[in-house]
């Protein structure tokens, strides 16, 4: 969802951002992992997590 004048028509600006932060995360691990060889670490589990925790904060009206 863009956010443009679209995307506000269908959410608002704090989903709007929360959503780019997920897919961020979504795209940002995976890549982090298998193409720039790193571990997983338990860091991406906590933020993840928090990140979640936003969504449902932010999604939950």
């Amino acid at each position: 969802m863009p956010a443009n004048r679209i995307g506000i028509t269908e959410m608002n600006l704090g989903q709007l951002k929360i959503l780019q932060e997920v897919i961020t995360l979504i795209v940002f691990v995976p890549f982090v992992i298998f193409y720039m060889n790193q571990p997983l670490k338990l860091d991406y589990l906590w933020a993840a997590l928090c990140i979640l925790g936003a969504v449902y904060f932010v999604f939950r009206t």
